[in-house]
């Protein structure tokens, strides 16, 4: 990583301000490899999916629009979680996500039958 002078001053007065146990701790990770400019990751609750809306407001929506009583507990956590999963693009979830929409089709199909 080549960093200009100005920089490389930055980070030299970063790293003497900081406690001797942390000095330590990247001293010992490569003070050459240590990068104080790094930009953070986006905090989970900004990080949004295609439709371009958070985990919470696709929740809120979800369950405003929901016919019936009010949710249980459970339901709800469920529901969060697989908004958090399927909003980092976790297998795990897009295999329910996409199970579950399979399973309403085949119900639907099914119940078609049945009416025939």
């Amino acid at each position: 990583m080549a960093l200009t002078e100005e920089e490389e001053r930055q980070k030299r007065a970063v790293f003497e301000q900081m406690s001797p146990k942390r000095r330590a701790h990247i001293e010992k990770k490569g003070y050459e490899k240590w990068d104080p400019f790094l930009a953070p990751k986006d905090p989970i609750d900004i990080r949004k999916d295609q439709t371009n809306r958070t985990t919470q407001q696709l929740v809120r929506e979800f369950l405003q629009q929901r016919p019936g009583d009010a949710p249980s507990h459970a339901y709800s956590r469920g529901v969060l979680e697989l908004a958090l999963g399927l909003v980092n693009n976790e297998e795990r979830f897009l295999g329910m996500f996409e199970f579950s929409a399979w399973y309403q089709k085949l119900l639907e199909r099914e119940k078609g039958g049945e009416e025939s």
